[in-house]
């Protein structure tokens, strides 16, 4: 799993998303902006996450409260509940 560089600034987060919740756009293929990074934090239960940009090095990854998930800027990833979960994406750059 990648990890967040040293220079990159917090500076917001979403809301904290549970497996009812969790919006449709992120279950499937999306990207963050240039230069934009994710940490996936898990607050309870596991997801599912996977690198499924066709430029990258193909990665899946089950999320918890101990293994966070690192998105690189414009890499293309989704998310899969994989039971009751609950979780928020801060986002750097």
């Amino acid at each position: 799993m990648k990890t967040l560089p040293d220079h990159v600034v917090h500076y917001r987060s979403s809301p904290v998303f549970t497996d009812s919740t969790v919006p449709e756009a992120l279950r499937r293929g999306h990207t963050t902006a240039a230069g934009v990074w994710g940490r996936i934090t898990v607050l309870e239960g596991s997801l599912r996450y996977r690198i499924t940009d066709p430029a990258a090095q193909a990665e899946e990854h089950i999320l918890t409260p101990q293994q966070p998930g690192v998105v690189e800027p414009r890499i293309e990833h989704e998310v899969e509940v994989i039971g009751p979960v609950k979780f928020q994406v801060d986002f750097h750059r």
